[in-house]
């Protein structure tokens, strides 16, 4: 008897959706269903598959548009258009309720302006029996329209009034009725939402884990095994649950996969803040790690100062951390191996904590804005970001100057491993080469490793798996703006000419001029602190990733990124697609409350979502899926239905197959005979409809 309700239950779900097709918003002008056509329209030959017209209705409009006798090819080409949008399969929204009118409502906005073309084509061009007479909108004939023929000028005083009486938004208040841009509506990006279905306005995350990280990286084999890293130095291997298994990650925090806090120097400012594997780490074993060392306590810790000589700094003027070692603290890139721990590296659960090679050592003029993020670019290079060193304001001037490496994105192969007499003729800082096309070569007044400058203390920086020319970079700020910038090949950020889009200081202490590039590069995104000064002003970004998985559909393609101290987050749109602009808005968050780990609520109860603590960075894993790193834990982001938001894009039914709470029995196959019953149900119910069809 279970087996056979279980089938009825399914088989009405399969009623809902054929009904649903053909029932909501799929609706044409006359209260029709759209049709799928087996003849070709031979004048609105836009409509090509599922249309509102069949060969009849084709040729009725186009005697109509013949009728109007138009001259101008450009206007004429919109006026068969805007004839042809009554074939539209949602023209029952494009028309509204007003399904006699022959002009659909045009959209009136900056991203889509068909009505100024429109008037712009079409004011001075006559038009017999114009659809666009006043008296078609129930308003007074004037005078000038007694003749049959007529042009815009001669209907409407301005565009103004034309745009008011037939322009309209891209949807109304109701959010039902659409506006016609010219070319057929884009099912897959229409709006077919119910009355109560909108785009979430919000992110669904459930807790998986309560460790406290500065980092994730997914495992370079694919899999669905995740490394992350905390700021005293030790890494983890841990694995990241299906989505709706109702499981958290597993990790052993007893038994790090490599332990190198012996050679961390940890601190509030200091620590371990960049890891990165080989992208054929799966096969080679190699693996880097960027952190901070203490010259003063480890013997191995030994680089030039950033400070020197090339960049007009003297080091002996420096404060002295310990009182007499200037640059005591280092900014280092080491790499390591997990060869020699298991029969293949991919299945290594451990690694080497003996340094194989020193890759990068650069002395640092003070303890802060230092970066340190570690990462490999869709190219095969190794990016490190580095921070302007600290002290006052930049006060020696250190991003704007193309002989310093601080306040820059730098590029270094480190497959191609130079001799020690190259490493000296070049001036490199380390065991790496120079890629062919770093932009700052060639030039003794600048350092080759350059890739990008004028960054203040680049925190977080990610390459948009889809699109890898989008490298983008969160830069913290110093007293007013935190910025978003998209990474470029050659890019000045401004820092500290400007603190995002506002001037900071054209005069470095010393009197020069900070900057002489007139060619900077200014924030897609960002935010003043005074929109988080809840903590009592202070900010600091957090850089994000471009969301790229299934698993959240009405949020695939946002830039998301965060603020260390506000609990807040903000998903950013780029519109058009490919512009570099961007719009973003600040976003809520709610925890699922079938979260594997239970979350807590912020102050103000549960409305105001958990209470992540400090989001110290984002993760991305192999299927897309991002993660919040806390300090009260480690969040995913998953399906909008968990935390009843709305998104006419997941597919409910499908994704609440897939859940399976803790405990409970996996769903069992439907048996034969009620297989057959629900086949013979949808059979019945397509030819039902086919047969409706037909009626009409």
């Amino acid at each position: 008897m279970a087996k056979t309700n279980q089938a009825i239950t399914i088989c009405s779900l399969l009623l809902l959706l054929l009904l649903s097709e053909t029932t909501s918003h799929l609706l044409c002008s006359d209260s029709k269903t759209p049709v799928n056509n087996n003849e070709t329209l031979q004048f609105c030959d836009s409509y090509k598959e599922r249309s509102c017209c069949n060969s009849k209705d084709d040729l009725q409009l186009q005697n109509r548009f013949n009728s109007m006798n138009i001259s101008d090819s450009n206007c004429s080409s919109l006026l068969k258009s805007i004839l042809c949008s009554k074939c539209d399969e949602f023209s029952g929204q494009l028309f509204g309720d007003d399904d006699s009118s022959l002009v659909p409502i045009l959209c009136n906005s900056t991203s889509q302006d068909l009505c100024s073309k429109l008037w712009d084509s079409c004011q001075n061009i006559s038009i017999v029996s114009s659809p666009f007479s006043p008296t078609l909108l129930g308003g007074a004939t004037s005078p000038s329209t007694s003749s049959n023929s007529s042009t815009l000028t001669d209907l409407w005083k301005s565009q103004t009034e034309f745009c008011t009486a037939f322009g309209g938004p891209s949807q109304t208040n109701n959010n039902k009725t659409k506006c016609f841009n010219g070319e057929p509506v884009n099912r897959d990006t229409s709006d077919d939402d119910e009355d109560d279905v909108k785009t979430p306005k919000g992110i669904c995350l459930e807790k998986i884990g309560t460790g406290s990280y500065l980092n994730m990286v997914a495992h370079p084999d694919g899999s669905n095994r995740a490394f992350f890293s905390n700021q005293p130095g030790k890494i983890w291997l841990g694995t990241i649950p299906d989505q709706d298994s109702g499981k958290p990650m597993e990790i052993d925090e007893s038994t790090p996969f490599v332990d190198i806090t012996d050679q961390v120097s940890f601190d509030t400012q200091f620590g371990m803040m960049g890891m990165a594997f080989h992208p054929k780490f799966a096969e080679n074993g190699r693996f880097f790690a960027s952190f901070n060392c203490d010259k003063v306590k480890s013997p191995g810790c030994s680089g030039r100062c950033a400070c020197n000589s090339d960049v007009n700094c003297d080091p002996s003027k420096l404060p002295k951390d310990d009182g007499t070692t200037p640059c005591r603290y280092q900014t280092v890139v080491s790499e390591y191996t997990a060869n020699g721990t298991s029969s293949s590296p991919s299945t290594a659960k451990i690694g080497k904590a003996s340094e194989v090679r020193r890759i990068f050592t650069m002395g640092l003029p003070y303890s802060s804005s230092h970066g340190g993020q570690i990462l490999f670019g869709p190219d095969g290079y190794l990016y490190l970001m580095t921070g302007d060193g600290g002290g006052v304001s930049d006060t020696h001037n250190f991003a704007q100057n193309k002989k310093s490496l601080l306040g820059k994105i730098l590029r270094l192969d480190v497959d191609v491993m130079p001799s020690v007499s190259e490493i000296s003729k070049l001036g490199l800082w380390g065991n790496y080469s120079i890629p062919k096309n770093n932009p700052f070569q060639g030039n003794e007044n600048e350092q080759p490793e350059i890739w990008a400058l004028g960054l203040r203390n680049p925190w977080r920086c990610s390459f948009d798996s889809e699109r890898p020319d989008y490298f983008l970079c969160a830069d913290v700020g110093k007293d007013t703006y935190e910025e978003v910038d998209i990474i470029t090949m050659g890019g000045n950020y401004g820092w500290r000419t400007y603190e995002g889009p506002y001037v900071f200081s054209p005069l470095s202490p010393f009197g020069e001029n900070v900057s002489s590039d007139s060619n900077l590069t200014f924030p897609i995104l960002g935010y003043n602190h005074s929109e988080v000064n809840k903590h009592e002003g202070s900010a600091s970004i957090i850089g994000g990733y471009f969301y790229r998985s299934n698993t959240d559909p009405c949020s695939y393609g946002t830039y998301l990124y965060a603020d260390l101290y506000a609990n807040a987050m903000w998903a950013a749109i780029e519109s058009p697609e490919d512009s570099g602009n961007f719009t973003d808005s600040l976003i809520p968050f709610s925890c699922s409350k079938d979260s594997p780990m239970k979350c807590t609520a912020a102050p103000g109860g549960a409305s105001s979502g958990p209470a992540l603590g400090y989001i110290y960075s984002f993760g991305q894993d192999n299927n897309k899926d991002i993660h919040l790193l806390t300090s009260s834990g480690v969040y995913r982001i998953v399906r909008p239905s968990r935390c009843n938001l709305a998104c006419s894009k997941e597919n409910t039914t499908a994704s609440a197959g897939k859940q399976n709470p803790a405990g409970s029995a996996p769903p069992q196959p439907l048996p034969s005979s009620a297989r057959k019953l629900c086949f013979s149900v949808f059979l019945l119910l397509s030819l039902l409809m086919m047969f409706l069809t037909l009626l009409d």
